[in-house]
């Protein structure tokens, strides 16, 4: 049954499941058959569990235990992305009815699905290949890296472009050529509050009592370099509240590679937690008082839950959010940041009302009754 399904969806890191599952979800509702490919990029096992979506058809190379496969080693990296590319068209040659290829944002794995599925690789192909997010752009190849670069290759092989807002359509038509472009908003809207109301069979609390601030710091070009890494532990020893830094395990080794860790470690202010699952994330988003992260979803949950978001980056691909009044794009200058935290942290400072732009809940079903119709 499932080698008959109309629909593939080609998935390698936790944060395209996390966007992914509401999709799933609606198919499985449905009772829509889907063949779900994973890359193995990352381990998805537990979040499989978690949100309740089918465990994997197929599983083209072994997860790892950690967080991170390759440790940044990019030879390492690259040689993975160039052999997944056949691996994925292999599989989708034996798959029969095949109509849609789905696959997300702008992963290592995002690149290769949309290569591995496209017209050069499968001239005589019947199936179309989508897009999933698509459209961000910072306009600058070296930020995010190389994240900026796999989502231009995914937009040039994808056959369908789902857009996630005007803007990123609007990016999308530079491209000069004939592709189906549809806005359908993004799909983290659906998944954050799925995860948030999930959280309600947690017995969770408030990382704090008091104000409290959110961190999370990965990007490659951050953490492999020593004077941005250096500038980042600045703005967060200048924090005089309680700030709970979520570290992953490339994080870590940066750090205590370039001698800082130890400095946020011994902070008083400053405590160094493990990463959490995404709906006990979600819940301290939704409880914190102030984020700062240089990834692209925390952005967009800043939005979703109206905090006040450092962006530790020097451009964004998410520039949607820097029309509100709460996302601040610091270009790594500390002195600037520490003056835009505590406005934000003043008693006078509020909110504005705005439009989210990645669009409302639901949204998942709309970009189903695409696939199906």
């Amino acid at each position: 049954m499932n080698e008959h399904s109309k629909i593939a969806i080609v998935i390698g890191t936790r944060a395209e499941l996390i966007k992914t599952f509401p999709i799933m979800l609606e198919l499985q509702k449905r009772k829509v058959p889907y063949y779900f490919i994973h890359t193995g990029q990352h381990s998805l096992k537990d979040l499989c569990e978690k949100f309740g979506v089918k465990k994997p058809n197929s599983i083209l190379t072994s997860a790892p235990e950690k967080s991170s496969k390759f440790f940044s080693k990019i030879n390492k990296a690259i040689f993975w992305n160039l052999s997944l590319i056949f691996k994925i068209k292999k599989k989708l040659e034996k798959l029969k009815d095949l109509k849609w290829v789905l696959y997300h944002g702008d992963t290592m794995t995002t690149a290769s699905a949309a290569i591995g599925s496209s017209r050069l690789f499968n001239p005589f192909k019947k199936y179309k290949n989508i897009h999933l997010e698509a459209g961000l752009r910072s306009n600058n190849l070296f930020e995010p890296f190389p994240e900026e670069i796999s989502r231009i290759i995914a937009d040039n092989f994808s056959d369908t472009l789902l857009a996630v807002s005007s803007l990123s359509k609007n990016n999308l038509k530079k491209m000069q050529k004939k592709k189906k472009i549809f806005v359908v908003g993004n799909t983290i809207i659906d998944s954050a509050n799925f995860a948030l109301n999930l959280s309600k069979n947690y017995k969770i609390k408030p990382l704090s009592k008091k104000k409290f601030a959110l961190v999370s710091i990965h990007r490659h070009e951050n953490i492999k370099n020593k004077e941005r890494l250096k500038k980042i532990v600045n703005i967060l020893l200048s924090l005089d509240f309680p700030t709970y830094f979520t570290m992953h395990d490339n994080t870590k080794r940066q750090l205590i590679k370039f001698g800082f860790y130890d400095k946020l470690k011994n902070n008083n202010n400053i405590k160094i937690i493990e990463t959490l699952d995404y709906p006990s994330f979600v819940y301290q988003i939704k409880n914190c008082s102030l984020i700062l992260c240089d990834g692209g979803s925390m952005q967009e949950e800043s939005l979703i839950f109206e905090k006040p978001c450092i962006i530790l980056r020097k451009d964004t691909e998410r520039q949607e959010g820097l029309q509100t009044n709460f996302q601040f794009l610091s270009g790594l200058n500390v002195e600037k940041t520490k003056e835009k935290i505590k406005e934000y942290l003043s008693s006078s400072f509020k909110v504005q009302k705005f439009k989210n732009p990645y669009g409302e809940r639901g949204l998942s079903k709309k970009i189903v009754d695409l696939l199906t119709k």
